[in-house]
């Protein structure tokens, strides 16, 4: 049973990988449609699958998944073989019952593509609870420059198997009020945003130099 205990309005590093370690990502449209069951799947009521959530809309023309949520994305990344978010539950049991409908879609989705029957993700996802500021501060840079902690090539990046929140962390924080994440939390911290690029980019240097801080975010 999972140990720990999730409580509304609490932050969670959320993360997980292939089994066996694999690449769960093998084509760019894989990763955009595992991002779309972040967006769809994080719905109070259940949308059944993506596929049949295309058929339903509201009377506004949008998606049921626009409607209530049950979590926050503060940030997120996703790397060809494994997955990081920090998330805020907003209801009872909602960081479980999102986690559950994302796994179980996209690896539906990818086994019914590659002819497979077997699991995907390593047991259970894993979560820790986020208990100080500072934590939250250094781990959203850890996870919006996972691409540079891993030093992912060229390759990757070019094929499109790399997507973080980084680009819109670094945007302007007003511009976009429909923006996927909410970043106010982090932002508001800082006087700019860029001033919370500065941040980011030494907190990954000390990531990079100190061999026992990458241990730490993941504890």
């Amino acid at each position: 049973m999972r140990k720990i205990n999730f409580g509304n309005k609490k932050y969670y590093h959320i993360f997980n990988r292939g089994v066996d370690k694999r690449i769960i990502f093998l084509e760019q449209n894989e990763l955009k449609r595992f991002f779309q069951g972040m967006e769809e799947f994080n719905s109070i009521e259940p949308i059944g699958s993506i596929y049949q959530n295309s058929f339903r809309k509201d009377k506004l023309g949008n998606s049921v998944s626009k409607q209530d949520k049950l979590v926050n994305f503060i940030c997120y990344c996703l790397n060809p073989n494994h997955y990081h978010f920090i998330l805020e539950q907003l209801v009872d049991r909602g960081i479980e019952k999102f986690m559950h409908r994302l796994g179980i879609g996209y690896t539906k989705y990818f086994n019914q593509k590659y002819d497979r029957s077997s699991v995907l993700f390593q047991g259970a996802f894993k979560a820790v609870h986020i208990n100080t500021d500072e934590y939250l501060l250094h781990l959203t840079a850890y996870i919006n420059m996972n691409n540079k902690i891993h030093e992912l090539g060229n390759r990757v990046s070019k094929l499109g198997l790399f997507k973080s929140s980084w680009d819109e962390y670094i945007g302007n924080k007003n511009e976009n009020k429909n923006a996927f994440c909410k970043k106010d939390i982090i932002l508001n911290q800082f006087k700019n945003v860029l001033e919370y690029k500065k941040f980011a980019e030494n907190s990954l240097k000390d990531i990079r130099e100190r061999k026992d801080m990458e241990k730490l975010l993941l504890e």
